[in-house]
């Protein structure tokens, strides 16, 4: 499958983990079947925009956010900007806020 479908099988799962749900509890919050949820988040089916939606909303998450920066020249995949992008995006809240924080105190320190 292609990057794009990867990219936001990774992201899907990333946001149900952080939610605490299994694969079976997002695909009964999204009326999708569990099977298709985990080909979804592996990348290996190429999901409709409706399911995706239903998938989007089941998390809580807007659509736009499963697709942010996707396709961007900067988001190649072995872009350094990219992959902090994809790292801090797969974190808690609380994660993302002490990484940042982390990144600031080490921006400081440089200077």
């Amino acid at each position: 499958m292609s990057n794009i479908t990867r990219i936001l099988g990774q992201r899907i799962r990333n946001y149900r983990t952080q939610r605490g749900f299994s694969q079976e509890r997002l695909a009964e919050l999204s009326s999708c079947h569990s099977t298709y949820i985990g080909q979804v988040e592996r990348g290996e089916k190429n999901a409709t925009i409706e399911s995706i939606e239903k998938i989007a909303t089941a998390l809580g998450v807007p659509l736009s956010r499963l697709f942010e920066n996707i396709g961007a020249p900067e988001a190649e995949e072995n872009s350094l900007p990219h992959l902090c992008y994809e790292l801090f995006l797969s974190k808690s809240r609380a994660e993302q806020e002490q990484l940042y924080r982390i990144l600031l105190q080490i921006d400081e320190y440089k200077g």
